[in-house]
């Protein structure tokens, strides 16, 4: 199974490899590239228009895993641990409770 840790580790070489020499920066403008292809595939899934429905779902799915690839690039670029930022901010977001107080989510603790 590819965790966010194995595959930050099996990315560094292949970044090194293909992109040495970049600034830490770059993965992010690939980061908001992705996204701008998965919000333009879902538009012309919704609008049903410029491809079929497997393809704009193809396109989507494409898009979300390329998000995760660039995501752990520029956790790598920037010396941060892809697996820990996930499992430090799920830990806080699984706690709250947006049905139980949609101020500000957070458990009432009595």
């Amino acid at each position: 199974m590819l965790t966010p840790k194995k595959l930050q580790e099996e990315q560094r070489p292949w970044v090194k490899h293909n992109f040495g020499g970049r600034r830490a920066w770059y993965p992010l403008l690939g980061l908001m590239e992705e996204l701008g292809e998965i919000a333009h595939a879902f538009l012309k899934r919704e609008q049903g228009i410029r491809g079929t429905e497997a393809e704009h779902l193809e396109a989507i799915k494409d898009g979300v895993g390329d998000v995760v690839i660039f995501l752990a690039d520029f956790c790598s670029a920037n010396d941060l641990d892809f697996q820990e930022c996930v499992e430090v901010t799920w830990a806080k977001v699984k706690q709250r409770d947006w049905k139980a107080n949609p101020l500000n989510g957070e458990k009432d603790i009595q």
